[in-house]
């Protein structure tokens, strides 16, 4: 036999409809897990694919990559922050005051991290960009103005244009006490990022919130950005020891590195799992296969009668498997491809329908249900999957090429 007389038996064995052909329904069985198996990983690595990404451009993007504190208040922040910028590794640096505060808006009371920063400045354009046009444009030319995160407006009952009463304690950054500071201050807009940052920050003018913060002209400290996320904590260390004493940093490995690599460990866990998913379909091809050798022992015989060869046996079997593999692997790249696209608003969908968040930024970094597909995945996922039904198809083709030829088993009967 030839390969084209070997790939048309194969192909017999595996699409063949009518009656009479199990060999066909025991290969669509397969081909059905292998399916459903590929597509469900495809879908659950693009949706933990999309954690990885909002958690690196959405979240790290609104956040500083290092925080650069002094002891005592900020002074002479401008020549420091020049200073910095010459320092291989660091792309921007700007100034803000941060503080405690309490909001209030009639018998509600709400906890926030108030953080003052330079609204001109091009590195805080990003965390503009989560406020409606209108409503950050009312915020940049009114600077006794206050952005409010919107689940913190939420639970004040307040949206543009209200006014709420800021409770600063008098605690200043070198642990001086001072007197409370009370201030009513509107709301400018809502800060709408979809992620925890609605949940407890509110953005004021620098000048406003260093007065707030009984600082005067100073500033509590930099927030710089760097041209490697996971440089940040050694840029960090070598910018303290380049600095006098009582500078010192955090990095966003300290503040949300737990998250990140919780979201990695998740996406390896349950990759595993569902490979060992593709894994047992795949043995759903060995048993499916055994029984069409079971099945089909009379062709066989035949085909060994009119001079097929143990090789030529075993290749139909052995192309069997990999046409089992290369139309599950297809189908299910397809169809898992299609549904990462489809569950985002299909979750939306139901959100709506049940008055319900199923992601709640108070648990989980984003508000809403991320996804990335990346054709990497696709190939990877692909290739295991036909890689593995290549190997579940060598024993049912041993077992098939050891059939003995018609005359053979006529012989024995007699």
């Amino acid at each position: 036999m030839n390969w084209g007389e070997r790939s048309r038996v194969a192909l017999r064995y595996t699409f063949a409809h009518g009656q009479g052909h199990l060999s066909t329904f025991l290969s669509s069985l397969s081909m059905l897990g292998l399916v459903l198996a590929i597509a469900l990983l495809i879908v659950v690595l693009s949706v933990m694919n999309g954690f990885d990404r909002e958690m690196r451009e959405r979240i790290l993007a609104l956040v500083p990559h290092i925080t650069l504190y002094s002891h005592e208040p900020m002074q002479e922040w401008t020549s420091l922050a020049h200073h910095v910028l010459d320092r291989p590794g660091i792309t921007s640096a700007s100034p803000f005051t941060e503080f405690d505060a309490l909001f209030m808006r009639g018998q509600d009371i709400e906890t926030a991290k108030g953080i003052g920063i330079a609204v001109d400045a091009p590195e805080n354009a990003r965390l503009l960009d989560n406020v409606a046009a209108q409503q950050r444009q009312r915020f940049v030319t009114q600077a006794d103005s206050v952005l409010l995160g919107a689940g913190i407006a939420e639970r004040l009952g307040v949206g543009p244009g209200d006014q709420v009463t800021l409770i600063v304690p008098g605690n200043g950054l070198a642990g001086q006490n001072g007197p409370t500071h009370f201030q009513a201050m509107p709301v400018a807009g809502l800060i709408r990022s979809g992620t925890e940052l609605d949940e407890s920050v509110a953005l004021l003018h620098l000048a406003t919130a260093s007065n707030l913060a009984g600082l005067g002209s100073a500033v509590s400290g930099l927030r710089l950005s760097t041209d490697d996320l996971f440089n940040a904590s050694r840029l960090a260390w070598q910018l303290v020891a380049d600095l006098p004493p009582g500078y010192f940093t955090t990095n966003w490995m300290m503040t949300h590195g737990n998250l990140y690599s919780a979201i990695q460990l998740s996406r390896e866990l349950v990759s595993l799992l569902l490979f060992s998913i593709i894994a047992v379909a795949a043995f759903n091809v060995v048993s499916s296969l055994v029984l069409v050798v079971f099945d089909k022992r009379g062709d066989i015989a035949i085909l060994r009668t009119l001079g097929s060869s143990r090789a030529d046996i075993a290749w139909v079997f052995i192309l069997q498997g990999c046409l089992i593999g290369l139309v599950g692997v297809i189908a299910g790249s397809l169809l898992g491809a299609g549904l990462s696209q489809v569950v985002p608003p299909l979750v939306s969908a139901l959100e709506r329908l049940l008055g319900f968040h199923f992601l709640n930024t108070d648990v989980y970094p984003v508000s809403f249900l991320p996804v990335d597909l990346q054709w990497r995945d696709l190939l990877v996922v692909g290739g295991v999957a036909w890689l593995m039904c290549l190997l579940a198809a060598i024993y049912p083709a041993r077992r098939a090429a050891r059939l003995a030829p018609a005359a053979v088993l006529s012989e024995d009967r007699s």
